[in-house]
């Protein structure tokens, strides 16, 4: 029997295919959806669930399970087909229904998985719904639901996702850009031609080709590694600007002229100050893995940084809570009030070309970034470790005594002193402890990671 611990995840449902996610478990999460989250009209729901799903090869078999357990709840169904995590979410929030994304965002060929949002592209996690849902599951929960099935429909959603977001950052007067785009054969070769065309951009596409064996390389930016290429065709090809998508193009990593990799943290901050020239006066949200530099810029421009937990559905309910109109994280995440608070790589890639296509000619993207980028950051360190718990009491006992530093405990611990901070906290998907440092200096990062990998690895 399988261990939904291990497939029903903090944010998401996540597995390989089909030892873990199959049909089975597919159609029993469609029809617990409906029944957690109260969807259906005789509990007063929408009614109606929308569904799309990325370029994996299992995504339209998962799909039509998924589809066959809502509507035997008497739930009709609208299917988007190809779509961009954040194209699902779109859809959510421009039709008012609850939605499901079936991706697996950057993880392997073998897996997929199931993102669940409720209307509006309100998330839905373990602390909303994800923990009622797979202990249904668990129970062999059985509906007695004996009405009518549900109907099934289809509808394309991919112009109108295009203008939205068009709309929401217009490029149309920015001086001519030549961008390289690696969709490393994930869901931004669908939607990046859609968005962009009839733009002043000069696209060289790579790795445009659906391919959810991803032959090129892992649909996962956030490792340097899958960067190698794109860095090579931004100097090749002398353009102005990079582009990175994960495999369901909701994060975007940005290269600059130089083939540098820019820091999400740098991009935040850009952003944060265009929105703040929006919305003067606003809040803010970084995750507390962001570098320092963005609550400097965010205060710097009239704002209020607000620091949270990693992962989205912290991110989402904190910027409902506090109305704040962008937040970021150091994991290529970038979320938007205006796109009903949900996580667009896009919309963050406009944001970038923008920023760079305002300014004049012969203008270099390092130049526009170089305020942003203020400390030197180590990028994120994973160790796999049996206990995460112990290895954090460990490091927490070694650092906890010494003068001028503190300790935070938010998410996972976070040790900060004069100029420094590093954060160590436990993957909510994989065996996994998760390092991130910062400092003033390269010297400085390296002698923090080499004291604590001795304490995590040693």
């Amino acid at each position: 029997m399988r261990d939904l611990n291990q497939i029903i995840k903090a944010y998401d449902v996540r597995g390989t295919y089909p030892d873990q996610l199959d049909a089975d478990l597919a159609r029993a999460v469609g029809a617990a959806f409906v029944k957690v989250l109260g969807i259906s009209r005789e509990a007063g729901g929408a009614g109606t669930v929308v569904i799309g799903h990325d370029m994996r090869p299992s995504g339209p078999e998962l799909v039509a399970a998924f589809a066959d357990g809502v509507m035997a709840q008497g739930v009709d169904v609208i299917e988007i087909g190809l779509a961009s995590t954040d194209g699902l979410y779109f859809a959510s929030g421009h039709l008012g229904l609850p939605g499901a994304m079936f991706t697996a965002s950057h993880n392997p060929a073998q897996y997929n998985g199931i993102k669940l949002c409720r209307a509006g592209a309100a998330p839905v996690g373990q602390e909303s719904g994800l923990a009622e849902i797979k202990q249904l599951i668990n129970d062999g929960w059985t509906s007695d639901y004996a009405g009518p099935r549900g109907t099934l429909s289809q509808q394309n959603l991919a112009d109108a996702y295009a203008d939205y977001l068009r709309e929401l950052v217009d490029l149309r007067g920015i001086r001519p850009l030549k961008v390289v785009v690696d969709a490393g054969n994930g869901m931004g070769g669908y939607t990046v031609p859609i968005v962009l065309k009839n733009l002043p951009l000069d696209i060289v596409e790579m790795y445009f080709e659906l391919d959810g064996s991803f032959p090129n390389h892992e649909a996962n930016p956030i490792d340097p590694a899958n960067l190698v290429d794109l860095q090579k065709a931004v100097i090749e090809h002398k353009a102005d600007i990079g582009l990175a998508f994960d495999g369901d193009a909701d994060r975007c990593f940005v290269v600059d002229e130089q083939g540098g990799i820019v820091s999400p943290s740098t991009l935040t901050a850009l952003i944060a100050k265009r929105e703040l020239d929006k919305h003067p006066g606003s809040n803010i949200i970084h995750n507390l893995i962001t570098s320092w530099s963005v609550a400097e810029v965010v205060r710097e421009n009239g704002g209020t940084p607000v620091r949270t937990r990693v992962g989205h559905s912290f991110i989402k309910a904190t910027m409902a809570e506090t109305n704040a109109v962008f937040g970021g994280e150091h994991s290529g995440h970038f979320y938007f009030r205006d796109f009903w608070r949900a996580d667009s790589g896009m919309l963050a890639a406009l944001h970038a070309m923008a920023a760079l296509g305002e300014t004049p000619a012969g203008t270099k993207l390092s130049d526009v970034l170089s305020s942003y980028k203020r400390y030197v950051e180590s990028g994120e360190i994973n160790s796999r470790v049996d206990d995460a718990q112990a290895v954090v009491a460990k490091i927490k006992a070694t650092y906890g005594d010494r003068e001028g530093v503190c300790l935070d405990e938010l998410d996972g611990l976070t040790v900060s002193g004069e100029g420094w901070w590093f954060n160590v906290r436990a993957s909510n998907t994989e065996p996994l402890l998760r390092l991130n440092a910062e400092a003033k200096t390269q010297e400085h990062v390296q002698a923090i990671v080499d004291d604590v990998l001795s304490l995590i690895r040693g």
